[in-house]
C-alpha cells in the first residue's frame, strides 16, 4: 500500500544508502528531511496535486517529482539503482540495532564484511575494535543485536540449538514420565544447520498440545501421525507419534535422511511394521553393524561400514589445540594464559598460529614481532614443560597463491597453517590457482578452512574438492576441519574421500580465546558425520606423535 509512511520509508532508505555509498551529502540530507516531513503529514499525499506538494516544508520540486513517480510506478528508480549496487547482506545490516550508515560503510568498505553472519564472526574475533568508532561496548552491543536478529530467521547453527534442545527434551520427559521421547531428525544426525527440532513420542497430540499451548506454543501443523508447534524462540518443534511397539521403527525411519532410509529399505530384512526393542535389532535384521545417527545421511555408508567398520572420533580424543590466536594478533588472551588453559583441560600441546602480516585488520605479525614472539614462546616452554607450545602462523594465501613471508621466515616456524582471508569473491579457476599454489609450497603443513565459508552467511568460494584433496595427498598437506560452529570447513561430505585417499584431517578450533577451545567438540560432531576416526585426525596425535609427524615431514621436504 502506497501511503505516506511507505513513501517516507523509501526516502529514508535512499538517504541512508547514499550516505553509506559516500554519495552527494546535500542530496542525502534532502531526502532524509523529506522522509521526516512526509511522515508528519496527516493528509494522504496521494490526494494532493503536485503544485501543493512542492509548497510543503521539506518537499521541494525534485522530491515532489519522485513522490509522483512512486504513485505512478509504485517504485523509486533512484532507490532501485542504489540497491542494485549494494550487496544484499549489507542491506540486511540496516536491520541491526546500533548500526547506522557510517558504521555500515566502515564495516563494508574498510573491513570487507558483506553479511550479518560475517559481521558476527568479526565481532567474535574482536575485529571491530581496530576501526575508528568501534569500542568494546559498541562491539558487544552489535554482537548481541545480531544474535537476537539471527535467532528470528528460522534456521540455526547446531551449536545454537543444542542447549535449547536439551532443555525442551528434559522438560518433556519430566512432564510425561510414563511416555517415551527421543530426539530424532536433523538434530540427532548432528546436522550443521537446524531448521526444526524433532521427537518421536508415545504421548498423544491432545496431551502434547495442551502442555505446549500452556507454555506459549502455537500449533503449526497437525497430520495423521505428526504434530508441529512454533514457540517464542522461533524454532519449529515436530513430534512423530508412535506406539510402544512401533517406537524404535519410527525412530529409525525419522533419524536417517531420505537417501539413507531408501537405501536401507532396498536391503533384505527391512520391515517397517515389525516391533523392535532397539535400533540394534533393526540393524541386525539388515545384517549391518549399528550405524551412528550422525552417519545416517548418505547411501554409500551402508557399504563402507560393512566392509570396514569404524570407531568414530570422540571429543575426548583431541590431544592438542591446533590453530589458536593470542593477543599478539586478534586474540583475547596471552599465550601463557592460553597454554595454562590447555594444561587445565588436559591437552598436551598448543599450536599458536597468530595472523600473518598481510592481515593488518587482525594485527598480523611483522617479521620483527615474529622473532619477539618466538623468544617469548621459548621462555614459556622452559617454564611449562613437559607441556609444549608450537610456533606457527596462520599465513595468508596471497592473490597469486604465494604465502605471506619469505622462505627464510617460514623456516623459523614449526608448522604453517595456510588460509585465504582476502578477495574471497573468486571464480573457481582463481580459487583453485591460489589454493593449489599454496598447497605446493613445501612449508604449508595444514590447509586452513578450505572454502572460507560461513554457515548461514557466506557460501564460500567454489573449489574442486577432489583436486584439492589429491593435491594435499601429493604434497603431504593436512586438511583442517575448522571447528568454529559457523565454519565447519572442510565440509563433512568430503571427509570420506579424504579418508579413502589417506589424507589427514585436523580438527582445529580457530580459537581467539580460551573459551574457543570448546569448539573442538563441534568439529568432532561434524567429523563423525564423515566417518572420521581418531587415527585419521592430526589433533588426536599425542605430543610425542605430533612432534614425530612434524619432524618427519620437515625431513621429507628437506626443510
Amino acid at each position: 500500500m502506497v501511503d505516506n509512511y511507505y513513501i517516507a520509508d523509501q526516502f529514508s532508505l535512499l538517504a541512508k544508502l547514499m550516505e553509506m555509498h559516500g554519495e552527494n551529502s546535500f542530496r542525502a540530507r534532502t531526502y532524509s528531511s523529506a522522509a521526516f516531513a512526509i511522515e508528519k503529514i496527516t493528509q494522504p499525499l496521494a490526494d494532493m496535486p503536485e503544485e501543493k506538494l512542492v509548497t510543503i516544508k521539506g518537499i521541494g520540486d525534485s522530491v515532489a517529482k519522485k513522490v509522483i513517480e512512486i504513485f505512478q510506478t509504485g517504485k523509486l528508480r533512484a532507490l532501485e539503482e542504489i540497491i542494485e549496487k549494494t550487496p544484499p547482506g549489507v542491506l540486511q545490516m540496516m536491520s541491526i540495532k546500533g548500526l547506522g550508515p557510517k558504521k555500515i560503510a566502515t564495516i563494508w568498505k574498510e573491513m570487507g564484511v558483506e553479511s550479518v553472519g560475517e559481521l558476527l564472526y568479526a565481532c567474535n574475533e574482536n575485529r571491530l575494535l581496530l576501526y575508528k568508532g568501534f569500542g568494546q561496548k559498541t562491539q558487544q552491543s552489535i554482537q548481541e543485536s545480531i544474535e537476537f536478529f539471527m535467532k528470528n530467521q528460522g534456521s540455526h547453527l547446531y551449536a545454537e540449538t543444542e542447549a535449547f534442545a536439551a532443555v525442551i527434551d528434559a522438560t518433556l520427559k519430566k512432564q510425561f514420565p510414563d511416555k517415551l521421547f527421543a530426539l530424532t531428525g536433523q538434530f540427532r544426525r548432528q546436522a550443521e544447520i537446524i531448521d526444526r527440532l524433532e521427537w518421536v513420542t508415545t504421548a498423544t497430540d491432545t496431551e502434547l498440545l495442551a502442555f505446549l499451548g500452556a507454555n506459549n506454543y502455537t500449533t503449526h501443523e497437525t497430520l495423521d501421525d505428526i504434530v508441529s508447534v512454533m514457540g517464542p524462540e522461533n524454532v519449529l518443534l515436530k513430534f512423530y507419534r508412535a506406539t510402544a511397539d512401533s517406537f524404535y521403527s519410527v525412530l529409525f525411519q525419522t533419524s536417517g535422511s531420505e537417501e539413507f532410509i531408501t537405501a536401507c529399505a532396498a536391503l533384505p530384512g527391512f520391515n517397517v511394521t515389525a516391533s523392535y526393542k532397539s535400533e540394534a535389532e533393526i540393524f541386525s535384521a539388515l545384517q549391518l553393524p549399528v550405524i551412528a545417527p550422525a552417519m545416517r545421511e548418505q547411501a554409500h555408508v551402508l557399504k563402507t561400514v560393512k566392509d570396514k567398520p569404524v570407531t568414530l572420533i570422540t571429543p575426548g580424543d583431541i590431544k592438542g589445540i591446533i590453530h589458536s590466536h593470542s593477543q599478539w594478533s586478534d586474540g583475547v588472551h596471552t599465550v601463557e594464559e592460553m597454554a595454562k588453559a590447555c594444561i587445565a583441560k588436559g591437552y598436551e600441546y598448543l599450536v599458536i598460529s597468530d595472523h600473518s602480516k598481510s592481515a593488518a585488520y587482525a594485527n598480523g605479525l611483522t617479521e620483527e614481532r615474529i622473532r619477539e614472539q618466538h623468544r617469548y614462546i621459548d621462555e614459556l616452554n622452559e617454564k611449562l614443560k613437559p607441556f609444549k607450545i608450537f610456533k606457527s602462523i596462520e599465513c595468508d594465501i596471497l592473490g597469486d597463491g604465494a604465502l605471506d613471508y619469505s622462505n627464510n621466515v617460514l623456516a623459523t616456524f614449526d608448522l604453517i597453517i595456510a588460509s585465504v582471508h582476502s578477495n574471497l569473491k573468486m571464480t573457481e579457476e582463481k580459487a583453485m590457482m591460489r589454493l593449489l599454489n599454496a598447497i605446493r609450497n613445501p612449508y604449508t603443513t595444514i590447509l586452513g578452512h578450505m572454502t572460507g565459508r560461513l554457515l548461514l552467511s557466506r557460501p564460500g568460494y567454489p573449489v574442486d574438492h577432489v583436486t584439492i584433496i589429491n593435491a594435499c595427498l601429493e604434497n603431504q598437506v593436512v586438511i583442517e576441519l575448522n571447528a568454529h560452529p559457523r565454519r565447519l570447513d572442510i565440509d563433512w561430505r568430503w571427509i570420506n574421500y579424504a579418508i579413502e585417499k589417506g589424507v589427514l584431517i585436523s580438527i582445529d578450533p580457530d580459537a581467539h580465546s580460551v573459551e574457543g577451545y570448546d569448539d573442538c567438540r563441534y568439529g568432532v560432531l561434524a567429523a563423525q558425520k564423515g566417518g572420521l576416526s581418531k587415527q585419521q585426525n592430526l589433533s588426536s596425535f599425542t605430543l610425542a606423535e605430533f612432534e614425530d609427524y612434524i619432524q618427519k615431514r620437515r625431513a621429507a621436504k628437506s626443510l
